[in-house]
């Protein structure tokens, strides 16, 4: 039985698309059952329906500060398409503790730096003003603290030196979308196993390379 999923997002929906288009692939082991938006501009609503997705809109701006009102309805419509696991694909609204204890180990997020390093807003920036070598994106599960808890996958690329932030951060869009979809695959297959703050991959060893950047001779 294929998990049910729904994607939260509030804008275009770039990520939203790579695990639409993940889970029409062969074996899959799950299905986008529902897109949900709390902004009815939200370019990705219209890409959903385009695939066949049911796509809702909940305007979050009606609720104000009152976010557990805004998550009971929101809670409502994941009742009601049977959802399992819910991914967010820049969805820009905080939630409650409460919501996210109750989807604790189910709710993922992807986060454009190799977190823990580079949280909150303009990460590209914050990585090239650190003058890091690498940098990437981290799909982790989402806890009550902003871009943190337990860190599922990460993808990393190469900084250049005569990067910008829009030029960095196009290659690791790039990268978010190859490990949002292969996180939810392993999350879906029940191959990852929690360990108080630490996701373990069941069957497997991971990755044994090495990155190094800059590259020397």
């Amino acid at each position: 039985m294929k998990r049910r999923v729904a994607i939260l997002i509030s804008g275009r929906g770039s990520n939203m698309a790579a695990l639409i288009r993940a889970a029409v692939t062969k074996d899959f082991p799950a299905e986008i059952a529902v897109v949900i938006s709390n902004r009815a501009d939200a370019g990705g609503l219209e890409k959903a329906r385009a695939s066949g997705i049911p796509a809702v809109t909940i305007e979050s701006k009606p609720f104000g500060k009152d976010r557990a009102a805004f998550e009971a309805v929101l809670q409502s419509a994941l009742d009601e398409h049977r959802i399992d696991l819910v991914c967010l694909g820049g969805f820009m609204r905080l939630f409650t503790a409460g919501f996210v204890q109750r989807w604790y180990g189910r709710m993922l997020n992807i986060h454009p730096s190799l977190l823990p390093a580079f949280p909150g807003l303009d990460p590209h920036g914050q990585a090239l003003t650190a003058g890091v070598k690498i940098a990437g994106a981290t799909v982790h599960f989402v806890i009550p603290e902003t871009d943190a808890g337990p860190i599922l996958m990460q993808g990393a690329v190469a900084v250049r030196d005569d990067d910008t932030p829009d030029t960095l951060s196009a290659r690791i869009l790039e990268i978010e979308h190859k490990i949002y979809p292969e996180a939810l695959r392993l999350v879906a297959n029940g191959r990852i196993r929690l360990e108080g703050n630490i996701c373990k991959l069941d069957g497997g060893t991971g990755l044994n390379g090495t990155l190094i950047s800059p590259a020397s001779s």
